[in-house]
Parts: C-alpha cells; sequence; structure tokens
C-alpha cells in the first residue's frame, strides 16, 4: 500500500492494525469491509480453497483471519470463530432476513489449505442459512462473501416457551 499523501511505501504496524508512512508520518486505518474485516492485505503463505489466491491477513478486533482479495472469502481459525461471531453482533448496525437455504452448495468440493483433504461441508447450526466449510484436522472454517454478515445481521430465533397454565 502506497500513502495517499506522498506516494511512498507504508509499512503496516502489526500489533495496532494500521499503516504508517515512514517518508512523511501519515497514517492509514483500513475501513472494514461488509464482512467486518479489516483487509490489511499483508501476505500469507496459504491459497485460497476456493479460487487458489494467495490469501491476505485481515482483522477482526485482535482476531486474525486470512482473507481472499479475490473471491473475499475468509479463513478463520475454529476456536476464534466464536469469539468473532460474538464480536461482530455487538457491533453490528442492523438485522436482514436470510436467503433461503441453497442445499446445493452442501455438494461443493472445497480442499483444506493446509492439510490437502476434503474439507467438511454443513449448515451452520446459528443463524444466516449459512454453509461452513471446516476442516477438523486442521481446525480452521472458511466462509464465503457475506457469511459472517449474514451471520451476524440475522436474528437467532427466540427461543420456544411453553404457557405456565
Amino acid at each position: 500500500m502506497n500513502c495517499e499523501n506522498c506516494g511512498a511505501p507504508m509499512r503496516l504496524v502489526r500489533e495496532r492494525d494500521y499503516f504508517v508512512c515512514d517518508y512523511c508520518g501519515s497514517y492509514h486505518f483500513p475501513d472494514a469491509n461488509r464482512d467486518g474485516i479489516r483487509v490489511l492485505n499483508e501476505p500469507s503463505n496459504t491459497l485460497c480453497p476456493v479460487c487458489h489466491t494467495t490469501l491476505v491477513v485481515g482483522a477482526l478486533d485482535s482476531i486474525r483471519v486470512l482473507h481472499c482479495p479475490q473471491c473475499l472469502g475468509n479463513l478463520i481459525e475454529q476456536p476464534a470463530f466464536a469469539l468473532a461471531v460474538e464480536y461482530l453482533r455487538r457491533h453490528a448496525d442492523a438485522q436482514s432476513f436470510p436467503p433461503p437455504f441453497n442445499r446445493a452448495e452442501l455438494k461443493r468440493p472445497i480442499q483444506c489449505p493446509r492439510c490437502g483433504r476434503k474439507m467438511h461441508t454443513y449448515q451452520y447450526g446459528g443463524a444466516g442459512n449459512v454453509v461452513i466449510d471446516n476442516c477438523l484436522d486442521c481446525s480452521i472454517i472458511w466462509l464465503d462473501w457475506g457469511e459472517f454478515n449474514r451471520i451476524i445481521t440475522v436474528p437467532e430465533e427466540e427461543p420456544f416457551e411453553l404457557d405456565g397454565g
């Protein structure tokens, strides 16, 4: 990334998730995309399981994800997934209704970008009608573009309560 002020290359300040220009001292704070991820554009050593483009580092608060600059999907460590959903729900602006569930997405074969085995594909148990791809051995989850957004903006179903009478 180059500085908007002087054109010099900017340096990522990893622990703060912003860029600084060492030449003129300008700062750049990346905006979050639709899925709530601030794309930091630092290349990783991992290829996208869908389009095989090199994934780049992204941030959800202090949670690291890998983001595909081409298909816009996101790879996240399984233990961080629940934290990411909780964080995004706390910062969500609006609620929406999910599109109908597409069963054909369950048949899509995706290879794990770490071990190369076929990922498990299933419907997410929470809100949003989202299909998740998961590698249990590598403990990672793949979400396509917009799926984080659907999970966090769709209201959870109200628990069913029995009448006391």
